[in-house]
């Protein structure tokens, strides 16, 4: 493990993110790669298992949501062991107006390839609920 190998490569990521790429996000994806929304006020809590479900169950319906490209700026991160810890914002208007405007701690796991093996986020999930639609019944769980 190298917790600074890490960091640099999610400092890279969020550099990305905050232009509206998520490209070098995806590629740093391991297949077997799972995102964990946390907590029970939404219904978009969940765990997603495998890079495909995440991209197909997970991230296409919440982008097909938004009006322009969502951006995610990072504010800090803390590399230790296998770990990343990112705060960030993100900021984007959904198609029906509503600001979708979170703020997030993504706490990242890596595996022994140096590719990202899982994501848990923690998030306002009152305003997911106020800003979102529901994920489709297939998502998640």
């Amino acid at each position: 493990m190298d917790p600074q190998r890490n960091k640099q490569l999610m400092s890279e990521i969020f550099a990305a993110l905050a232009e509206g790429d998520g490209n070098p996000f995806a590629e740093a994806m391991s297949d077997d790669f799972s995102w964990t929304i946390a907590g029970s006020a939404t219904q978009w809590a969940g765990t997603w298992r495998g890079k495909r479900a995440v991209q197909e169950q997970l991230l296409r319906p919440l982008f097909a949501q938004f009006e322009r490209p969502y951006r995610n700026r990072a504010v800090s991160f803390t590399a230790e062991e296998d770990r990343v810890v990112v705060e960030c914002r993100g900021e984007v208007v959904t198609k029906s107006g509503r600001p979708y405007n979170n703020q997030y701690c993504y706490v990242c796991r890596f595996d022994d390839q140096g590719r990202l093996a899982s994501l848990v986020e923690y998030a306002d999930t009152a305003l997911m609920e106020e800003a979102l639609e529901p994920p489709p019944l297939d998502a998640g769980g």
